[in-house]
């Protein structure tokens, strides 16, 4: 066999539908995996017939690659990739390319970015996602590390990538980290509309009592208009699926969520840039409550459950709903875009958000309808400061509010839990007030810590302090030395 285009590490269901899809467009492809026996099973497998080669060593793996070496790792994130990449250098020249396509954390990636350079190597950190079918026929591709490397794999990268309107969901997303930030945020993205669109489901089950038959269509339908999305596909999907009973199956699932972090790496950055992401937070929160399966029913027993019964017409409810989840993802995704926004000045990149729309916009698990509007709108305006402030965005959200409202209301009355659609609209009550309880705050801060604050009548950047108890002096902790 001839040498190969690339090589991937990592035979696990995602490395190899990775290797069928590159195989798919002409591309050859080298593969190794830490157990000799799954490289057999795949190439004696799925793997059969085509001009993929499998290899029992790295040595092996690496004298099979066209140079400069193109070697893709998808294997757990954390320390086996560094592991890994400790092997690879010493069998690598100058210029090769070593390629992470799991789950990182920037940080890590941006470590590895230099680390690799200094032994004359280039790395990428790349996101990845949608799952096994996404790999298999067209994830979504989000590309960072060193430049340099790009254009060596921008070929096979972007025949891979899943194609709308003939773009393909793969560009360049920036220096270091960025693409695997993106990444995470993209998560953070996708476990907000998970809440969502679960607490969506909740209402109607559990606060307007309808049946699973009767919710199931209405996520279909719902899936043909502005909500039209993967999430609210495969919603639809789920419950239309029946237990062996003849029962709805989702009725006899657990009501505990895991979850893999990234969701919880969004949330550390946002607190760590300052940038209010409160539904995708407590998105990753009511997963946490979820595991406190025990203790939650030994408070239901002492509690009680909700004694409010739903007065009212279903109808009217489920279309309050429908408003409701449009404006809650539309926050969640301003606020994926507020810290990307953060992070690309902290960090030094040049983010393209109309690209990384135009990334999700396919094979990943949060592509819906409003990405087009999303990339319009940076389209129009390249310094857009939030989405909420596109004209698009603006008529969406004072058209849905009213129903948003009544369905956070309706939630509280009945007694079940919204956390991340009250979170939503808490948020845009505070983003749209021009004045906000925070001067009782800095009241506060500069009486017990004569931590000082900004006049109203005074231009901003000059700081005042208040004796407020007539003991505390005049000196302000802006003025101590630590």
């Amino acid at each position: 066999m001839q040498q190969a285009d690339i090589g991937l590490i990592g035979l696990a269901v995602m490395g190899q539908n990775l290797v069928l899809n590159m195989s798919d467009h002409g591309y050859r492809v080298a593969v190794y995996n830490r157990s000799s026996t799954k490289t057999d099973q795949f190439i004696n497998g799925s793997a059969a017939g085509r001009e993929i080669s499998g290899h029992d060593s790295l040595e092996s793996l690496v004298a099979s690659l066209k140079s400069p070496r193109k070697i893709m790792l998808m294997i757990r994130a954390g320390e086996p990739v560094d592991q890994m990449i400790e092997q690879l250098i010493p069998l690598l020249d100058k210029g090769d390319i070593i390629i992470d396509g799991g789950n990182s954390r920037f940080t890590d990636t941006n470590r590895r970015v230099k680390s690799v350079a200094a032994s004359g190597l280039h790395f990428l950190g790349c996101g990845i996602s949608g799952g096994e079918e996404g790999a298999r026929h067209g994830p979504s591709i989000m590309p960072g590390g060193d430049v340099a490397a790009w254009p060596q794999v921008r070929e096979i990268f972007q025949a891979i990538a899943a194609q709308v309107d003939g773009q393909p969901c793969c560009q360049w997303v920036g220096e270091g980290g960025a693409g695997h930030y993106v990444k995470m945020v993209h998560n953070g993205i996708e476990y907000g509309d998970m809440q969502l669109i679960s607490e969506a489901y909740h209402l109607m089950r559990s606060g307007l009592e309808l049946p699973v038959p009767e919710i199931q269509p209405v996520f279909a339908e719902w899936n043909k208009g502005v909500l039209d999305s993967y999430l609210i596909e495969i919603t639809a999907d789920i419950l239309s699926v029946q237990d062996e009973d003849g029962k709805p199956l989702i009725d006899k699932i657990l009501d505990t969520a895991g979850q893999k972090g990234t969701g919880k790496w969004t949330g550390i950055s946002a607190l760590e840039l300052g940038m209010p992401l409160t539904l995708i937070t407590e998105a990753v929160f009511a997963r946490c409550l979820s595991a406190l399966k025990e203790q939650r029913l030994r408070a239901e027993t002492i509690y009680g459950p909700p004694d409010t019964v739903f007065q009212g017409d279903p109808k009217k409810a489920v279309r309050d709903l429908h408003d409701a989840l449009y404006a809650a993802k539309i926050i969640s995704y301003a606020q994926g875009y507020m810290l990307m926004q953060e992070a690309a000045k902290e960090y030094n990149w040049n983010l393209s958000y109309g690209d990384i729309a135009l990334m999700w916009r396919g094979g990943c698990i949060i592509r819906s309808r409003f990405l087009d509007n999303i990339k319009q709108a940076f389209e129009q305006n390249a310094s857009l400061e939030n989405l909420l402030m596109d004209d698009f965005f603006i008529q969406a959200i004072q058209e849905t509010l009213p129903g948003w409202r009544r369905t956070v209301i309706r939630g509280i009355e009945l007694g079940l839990p919204l956390p991340a659609m009250n979170a939503a609209l808490t948020f845009f009550e505070g983003y749209r007030s021009g004045r906000l309880p925070a001067n009782m705050l800095q009241a506060q801060r500069d009486y017990f810590g004569a931590h000082t604050y900004e006049r109203v009548d005074q231009p901003r950047g000059q700081f005042f302090h208040t004796d407020w108890s007539g003991q505390g002096g005049s000196a302000a902790s802006t003025t101590y030395d630590v």
